[in-house]
């Protein structure tokens, strides 16, 4: 077939009168794309710009020491966090944990969003043996009942 009966085939199809519902289904068969980009896409796109990818495999029960971008003033430091990630929730750019630990005998939990400029880094210090996905039951115990048993396989 050459481009002159390609042509010629196309007229001839779009001359021809179609019923309604065929002529309906041809043309959400056929999708033009003008170039721009859909709005679902571009958020994709822009989130995955923010993704950050030197983040370290990260499961409830884990010991963790996070490093929190502070700012005081005009200067800025880096606080370290250290404590035993109790949750982890949602997914992609939006993924967070939430991490407990004993301030002066008092429980104190702190959620980080992992892809946030807010958080420098994220070490695992030691990998916990647990077997749920919430640890909420850490927050009714005192002492040496807190601990979470270490994990050497991961």
């Amino acid at each position: 077939m050459t481009a002159a009966d390609v042509t010629a085939s196309e007229t001839a199809v779009a001359a021809a009168p179609e019923p309604a519902s065929e002529a309906n289904a041809a043309r959400a068969a056929v999708k033009v794309t003008t170039g721009r980009r859909s709005a679902r896409e571009l958020l994709d796109a822009f989130e995955a710009e923010q993704l950050k990818a030197d983040l370290p495999e990260i499961y409830v029960g884990d010991t963790v020491k996070v490093g929190v971008r502070i700012r005081e003033g005009n200067k800025e430091r880096i606080q370290p966090y250290e404590g035993v990630v109790i949750a982890k929730r949602h997914g992609g750019l939006n993924e967070t944990i939430t991490v407990r630990r004993i301030f002066q005998g008092i429980g104190v939990e702190r959620v980080f969003m992992l892809h946030s400029p807010q958080v420098a880094s994220i070490k695992v210090e030691r990998r916990g043996k647990v077997r749920r996905a919430k640890l909420f039951y850490l927050r009714d115990r005192v002492g040496k009942a807190t601990r979470v048993k270490q994990r050497f396989d991961r």
